[in-house]
């Protein structure tokens, strides 16, 4: 227990001297109507690990919409520059998600939903600019697979533009 206790605590010290950022995701508030936050907190100079938090706020019936009613995505990234400014990195998630599927039974014309919740294991990459200030750019793009479901889709795309402060 004291192991436990006294590795917790070296974590939480090692997260209160390290480079952190919050953002949001502006590109899924405007086009797929759902809230998108991010926390990211630095290993080193070319490392960080972070959490987003999604919440889909468009009605199921919608023709467009992001399959994932709510989704968290812990991550890790690796930056490949050396630049201060523009960050090309690479990014390997696990997105925990649940949502409803659309299952269209023969000879009925009704929709019915069935609730789902799965585990997705995938790649990003992508650009970040951070300017003088602290304020934070990052655009991205990947695409992971759910393991575990039978009604969960097969693929969970992972995409953003975000906007945040460095702290």
């Amino acid at each position: 227990m004291k192991k436990i206790l006294l590795a917790f605590g070296l974590l939480i010290s090692s997260l209160g001297y390290s480079q952190q950022e919050i953002k949001l995701d502006i590109a899924d508030a405007l086009v797929i109507r759902s809230l998108e936050f991010s926390y990211e907190s630095y290993i080193t100079e070319d490392s960080s690990f972070g959490v987003s938090a999604l919440f889909n706020l468009a009605e199921q019936d919608l023709a467009f919409r992001y399959n994932e009613n709510t989704m968290i995505t812990p991550y890790y990234r690796h930056y490949f520059s050396t630049n201060e400014k523009w960050n090309f990195f690479g990014e390997g998630f696990v997105g925990i998600n649940s949502g409803k599927t659309a299952i269209e039974k023969v000879g009925e014309s009704e929709i019915t939903y069935e609730k789902y919740t799965d585990g997705a294991l995938g790649i990003a990459v992508g650009l970040k600019y951070v300017a003088e200030g602290g304020l934070v750019f990052d655009l991205y793009g990947g695409a992971g697979r759910n393991l575990f479901g039978t009604n969960s889709p097969i693929i969970v795309p992972r995409l953003g533009f975000n906007i945040g402060w460095r702290l």
